[in-house]
């Protein structure tokens, strides 16, 4: 008889990151160093839909489902029904620069809940952060229709050290009537590092906490902003084995803990409605919602 291995502490919160793909390239600050050029990665949906059935059996109860813009993915609708037919919440993390009426009739699912970056209420502002001319408009216009539609949604405003620029893009989130808006410093990942080397000085210390990230290529990392510390892979494994490998304690136990340090967007938070992720900046905390 097989034993599975123990995973030592609960997994309650799981990111989905299922495509390096997007419209925009942020290049002063995706920590995905996501484009246009980018792909899939090596990760099937059959992949996708045995880690989705594994969280399921590990206790996970929230989902993240990001990327790269992930409703470019051709299974995204697929995955995330599968998620909220398991029984999972469902956060879907877009950049709202195109969707479709079925991805509208998604976002509606009480299920499900939406996230997105807003940069700038000035259209040049936010196109030169994003790297795409007609990105301000596009989003803005889908931020107002997930408003009229009554659909959950979360902004986050990085603040990248024009601290007006972000305050002001606050403002005019709070007046669309998003009620969920959060300014968070940008973190030296991704793009927003340069030629730097990543460091575990630029997360928020709660990596790995009770939640882990699969990427495009099967890895499994203490998170999506956290993405240079992995522990093995869902191709080769499973998500419980790898959970349970002296190589995911390493990684856990590498990440210094920090008090009252912000959390990182897109969003680490073990529960939807805790005080983690683009919504405001406070710790961590227990599910207090069913």
């Amino acid at each position: 008889m097989t034993i599975a291995p123990e995973v030592p502490t609960t997994l309650r919160f799981l990111s989905l990151e299922i495509t390096g793909r997007c419209q925009l390239s942020c290049p002063p600050l995706c920590y995905a160093k996501s484009g246009p050029t980018r792909n899939h990665g090596s990760m099937t949906e059959d992949d996708w839909n045995r880690v989705i059935d594994e969280a399921v059996t590990l206790g996970v109860e929230d989902v993240q489902v990001i990327g790269g813009e992930p409703t470019l993915h051709p299974a995204f609708d697929r995955m995330v029904q599968r998620a909220v037919d398991a029984g999972l919440r469902v956060r879907v993390y877009s950049n709202l620069f195109r969707i479709r009426d079925e991805h509208w009739r998604l976002f509606e699912h009480p299920s499900v809940r939406l996230a997105t970056t807003y940069h700038s209420p000035v259209a040049s502002e936010h196109d030169e952060v994003t790297g795409r001319d007609g990105s301000h408009k596009a989003t803005r216009a889908n931020i107002v229709e997930a408003v009229r539609r009554g659909i959950r949604l979360k902004v986050a405003v990085l603040d990248g050290g024009d601290h007006e620029r972000a305050e002001r893009a606050r403002a005019e989130m709070q007046a669309l009537g998003v009620h969920e808006v959060h300014v968070s410093d940008v973190r030296a990942v991704g793009n927003a590092a340069g030629t730097a080397m990543p460091s575990t000085s630029s997360l928020c210390g709660r990596c790995g906490d009770k939640k882990a990230a699969v990427l495009p290529n099967g890895n499994v990392s203490v998170c999506e902003m956290g993405r240079f510390l992995t522990a093995g892979s869902v191709k080769d494994a499973s998500l419980t084995s790898v959970l349970a490998s002296d190589r995911w304690a390493e990684v856990t136990a590498s990440i210094p803990r920090r008090a009252g340090m912000a959390l990182c967007p897109p969003d680490c938070a073990p529960n939807d409605d805790s005080s983690c992720g683009p919504d405001n900046s406070g710790p961590c905390g227990p599910a207090d919602d069913g």
